[in-house]
């Protein structure tokens, strides 16, 4: 079998499977206890975090380890909107992935206003109606980094650029991106970003978000007061671990894939306009 379904789910790289292992049979106590074995899990989970942190070019305790771009999406949508005292308006684009859409609209429901802002043939979203829809009380503004569905890629610091001089806290779902494009967050003008490890040679069930320390969060979980209080619950050092091998493997060989996967998709293009009638190409590609 040929599989060509990467963007869906990738399988675990070789190097995370071996970082892994040791904290899966070995290292295997709880980071929150005081003891030995605590403590032991507590170093390989606070380097994964320091790991992730300088691909992202943030700080460590910016870091929120999660189960997946789902909830890592979900907290920052409901995190954010809810912890901001600015007012109850949110603002997302018209192709944000569900994990997006339906936490918007699940807030919409709880009293939020909820504006949808549109984008052109290419799927870029428009910054002129963006512009006009962010007001005073808007809390967020979501604008996934690359679209998991056509690939558009958004020009994220054009669109800070709209957010950042009113204050308006922009976060981006780079969960298709992370394989593929550059991360760096203040590059990107973003103050939160999130991010799934099985798109990028993870496991599946773990991820990440990122916040910049200025911007307040409301956790979705609370309990014992993990992750800064920001995500109660246990923390899952292996997965944590993978995400953080995973994340440097795929940003170090970024370039070479893509020309990898640029000459592979040349040639698919160029065999199915050969052999079949009538096929043609879009006047325009998206960028990828």
């Amino acid at each position: 079998m040929t599989y060509l379904d990467h963007a869906a789910t990738s399988p675990p790289r070789r190097e995370v499977l071996e970082a892994v292992w040791p904290y899966l049979t070995r290292v295997t106590g709880n980071p929150s206890s005081a003891h030995e074995a605590g403590r032991a899990a507590k170093a390989g989970l606070d380097a994964a975090r320091q790991a992730i942190a300088d691909v992202l070019g943030a700080r460590p305790g910016e870091v929120v380890l999660t189960a997946g771009g789902t909830e890592a999406d979900n907290l920052a949508v409901t995190g954010i909107a809810t912890a901001a005292p600015r007012g109850r308006h949110v603002v997302v684009s018209a192709i944000e992935h569900p994990a997006v859409l339906e936490t918007a609209r699940a807030l919409r429901r709880s009293g939020f206003a909820l504006d949808v802002v549109g984008v052109d043939a290419d799927g870029v979203v428009d910054l002129e109606q963006l512009r006009a829809l962010v007001r005073p009380d808007t809390t967020l503004v979501s604008v996934m980094y690359a679209n998991n569905e056509i690939g558009t890629v958004q020009p994220l610091a054009e669109v800070s650029a709209v957010c950042r001089p009113l204050g308006v806290p922009l976060h981006t779902d780079a969960v298709q991106a992370a394989a593929h494009l550059p991360l760096d967050v203040d590059a990107l003008g973003v103050d939160a970003l999130s991010a799934s490890a099985h798109k990028f040679g993870g496991l599946r069930g773990a991820g990440f978000l990122w916040v910049r320390s200025c911007v307040a969060l409301e956790p979705l979980l609370h309990g014992g007061g993990q992750e800064r209080g920001r995500r109660s619950g246990t923390s899952d050092v292996a997965s944590a671990v993978g995400t953080a091998v995973a994340l440097h493997a795929a940003q170090a060989g970024r370039a070479a894939e893509a020309e990898r996967l640029t000459a592979l998709r040349e040639h698919l293009v160029e065999g199915v306009l050969a052999s079949v009638p009538g096929a043609s190409t879009p006047s325009t590609r998206c960028s990828r």
